[in-house]
């Protein structure tokens, strides 16, 4: 994993973006979504691990990760939402609490790592909102029935991402933050990317 040189001239998240583009598109192509929303089994089993996945990088980091630079952390843990979608495809409170979890978060040991890490799933939370129409027209699911975590914030979407970016901006000011940052987001996409699909040929 190389993570390329930091410029003071380009902000945090355009140093992230550019570090991480690569492995989001190899990411998404891997993905397949179509086929992973081709049915509700299908859909269930993606949400089945993307449980496993959060369960661990929210057991990871608190607010107190963020060394007070993303104070309404708390309100953006995904985990609610997926055991509430989790729920309405039939899967207790017991079966839940028996899905596998991720054994390979990667550490976030000062706050530029907890902003890059987070940066990967509060971009997925954007990514989500635009997979909510194919849901509703493959599957019948929708924010309120099935699929409560790709509408993720509702109609706030738009003002949690800006409010990350600002504290993101914020909390990583120097090339060695930032390059902290961009650090933890490609391990944070490759932790992801082999627990969702396995690991790349």
């Amino acid at each position: 994993m190389r993570v390329p040189e930091t410029d003071l001239q380009l902000s945090a998240i355009a140093v992230l973006r550019s570090a991480t583009r690569s492995a989001h598109e190899h990411l998404d192509k891997r993905l397949n979504i179509q086929s992973r929303f081709g049915s509700v089994s299908a859909y269930r089993d993606y949400l089945e691990r993307t449980f496993g996945y959060y369960a661990a990088h929210e057991r990871q980091l608190g607010m107190a990760s963020f060394d007070g630079g993303l104070p309404d952390y708390d309100t953006r843990r995904k985990l609610p939402l997926l055991m509430r979608d989790l729920a309405v495809l039939g899967i207790g409170a017991t079966g839940i609490r028996s899905l596998p979890v991720c054994p390979t978060i990667p550490t976030c040991s000062d706050a530029a790592a907890a902003f890059g890490s987070a940066y990967v799933l509060e971009g997925a939370t954007l990514g989500g909102r635009t997979l909510l129409p194919l849901v509703a027209r493959q599957l019948g699911l929708s924010a309120t029935n099935g699929a409560a975590f790709l509408a993720s914030y509702g109609t706030a979407l738009t003002s949690m991402w800006t409010d990350f970016i600002t504290a993101l901006e914020k909390s990583c000011i120097t090339a060695e933050s930032r390059a902290g940052a961009a650090a933890a987001a490609l391990a944070t996409f490759e932790s992801l990317e082999e627990w969702l699909c396995g690991a790349s040929s």
